[in-house]
Order: C-alpha cells, then sequence, then structure tokens
C-alpha cells in the first residue's frame, strides 16, 4: 500500500456497519485491488492517478469514511487542474462535494463554475447543477438558474444521440424548480415565471448563476478563475432561448433527494438559436 496515503490502508478491514455483510467484502476487495494499483504507480502527477483516486475516494466515500474520501479526492482534483482535464478536476469535486465535509458545498460550487466555463460532458454537468437545485431551499433563485443553466448546457453540447434524452431530464428538471419556487401548474404560469426571473438569455442568467456560485465557494477558490479563463477557446456560440410549446411528462423522479414532478405540470419546450459570438460564454 501507498505510505503517502494516511489512514485510508486501514480501510481495507473495516466497512459501514449499514452495508450487508456480502457488500462490505465485495467493497474491501474492490477498495484493495485500486490501493494495490495506485502504490504500483511511480508517477505522482500523472491523469492515471487521478483518476484511480477517484475510484478509492468514490469507495471511501460509499464505505462511510468521508474525510480520507476528501483527502484523496483532493489531491485527484490537484492533479487534474495541474493537467488542465477540467472533465477530471470536475469528476473529483462531484466526489468531494458528496464527501459531508466543511468545504463540501464550496467544492460543488466550484465544480460547477469549471463545467460551465469549460466544455465539459454535458450529462456531468447536468448532474452537478442537479447537485446545487438538490441543495438550495425552495425559495431560493439559486435553483432555477441552475435549472435553466442545465438546459443551456445541453442545447449547446450534447450530442444528438443524447440531445432528446437529456432534454427530457432537464425539462423535468426545470419543471420541479418551478412547481416549487413559483408554485407553476401551467404553461402561462411558466412563461411568466421564466420571464419574472429573466430566464430567457444566458447573457443575463449566466452572470446571475456565477453570483450565486461564487456566495457558495465563500472565498475558497483553489485555483485562480482569471487565469483559468485565460485558457478558454474564443468564438463559442451564444445560445439564446425561445419558448415554444408545453408537454406533460410522465411522474418520473430525477434522483432520490430531487422532487417528483406530478402528472400534468407543464414544462417548457426550447428550441436553441445560434446568434451573436462571444469570446466567452461560462461563467
Amino acid at each position: 500500500m501507498n505510505e503517502n496515503i494516511p489512514g485510508i490502508t486501514p480501510l481495507v478491514k473495516h466497512a459501514n456497519d449499514g452495508l450487508s455483510a456480502a457488500e462490505q467484502a465485495e467493497l474491501k476487495r474492490h477498495l484493495a485491488e485500486k490501493l494495490q494499483e495506485l502504490s504500483a504507480l511511480s508517477d505522482t502527477t500523472s491523469l492515471q492517478r487521478a483518476r484511480l483516486q477517484m475510484d478509492i475516494a468514490e469507495l471511501l466515500n460509499t464505505l462511510g469514511r468521508r474525510k480520507d474520501a476528501w483527502d484523496i479526492a483532493r489531491e485527484a482534483f490537484r492533479i487534474s487542474v495541474q493537467q488542465e482535464s477540467w472533465q477530471d478536476a470536475v469528476e473529483a469535486c462531484d466526489v468531494l462535494s458528496q464527501a459531508g465535509q466543511e468545504d463540501s458545498m464550496a467544492a460543488l460550487g466550484m465544480g460547477i463554475w469549471l463545467a460551465i466555463t469549460f466544455p465539459v460532458d454535458s450529462e456531468l454537468t447536468v448532474a452537478m447543477l442537479i447537485h446545487l437545485v438538490d441543495e438550495t431551499p425552495d425559495a431560493s433563485d439559486a435553483g432555477a438558474l441552475a435549472a435553466i443553466a442545465a438546459r443551456y448546457v445541453v442545447d449547446l453540447r450534447a450530442d444528438d444521440d443524447q440531445h432528446e434524452n437529456q432534454c427530457f431530464l432537464v425539462d423535468n428538471l426545470i419543471a420541479m424548480v418551478a412547481k416549487r419556487h413559483g408554485h407553476v401548474q401551467d404553461q402561462d404560469a411558466m412563461n411568466r415565471w421564466l420571464d419574472r426571473l429573466e430566464l430567457r438569455d444566458p447573457q443575463v442568467f449566466l452572470p446571475r448563476l456565477s453570483r450565486e456560485v461564487d456566495a457558495i465557494v465563500g472565498g475558497k477558490w483553489w485555483f485562480d478563475r482569471d487565469e483559468l479563463r485565460s485558457k478558454l477557446p474564443i468564438n463559442r456560440i451564444r445560445i439564446s432561448y425561445v419558448c415554444t410549446r408545453p408537454y406533460f411528462p410522465r411522474h418520473r423522479q430525477l434522483r432520490p433527494a430531487a422532487l417528483a414532478i406530478p402528472v400534468g405540470t407543464g414544462a417548457p419546450r426550447f428550441c436553441a438559436r445560434a446568434t451573436t459570438r462571444l469570446g466567452q460564454t461560462g461563467l
């Protein structure tokens, strides 16, 4: 085992009491294998190392050893940023946000900033934004901003074969957030809610989301945002949204912590329209 990972080796022998004996045995076996793979790596700054660390951290979270999961995922995050692998950095933030530590919400905020600012996979970006929806009070505008940003990201980044399914997910998310935030029950109310919160133009809602993320992180940034912005590709296409018609999703639960959407709750369909070109469209 790697001596540079204090407190992790004993975890192979001690699993969370909430798991069945078979689950404990399987997780301990898998953890031991991953730790052995990690100890065999000589390169301390490779993405292979960071990805193994994230695998280990996820297992540790499952075993309830969240402080140890935090420590190893934090190192994976450092390596990922150093290597400018933004997808891996966001995945590390995802693990960190679920570790239940003092700065877990700050890690979520940083992950969202990276996921929206850089061309990270749309599915992962949406997952991070759903975490934010889950963590914010019903009356908070942050949930609405996260939901509409998820739709923006899907329209901008999702592959053709994934776009329809991801749109279905985020349209359900928007409907759910609109219902809990603005008591929206029909399409007219949805249109009024979108207009009242100014959720149709990314030049308006992205800066607002950026301020919410800044408040969540609370000055605990682990990187210089201006420096990372300088690495952004230019000439991204701005997306603006046009509400077309409602649809009525089946009863569906987005994830265990999210509210379910009742049958008949209208959510808007959006179509993406390329307009002006901007140097940056991130946070």
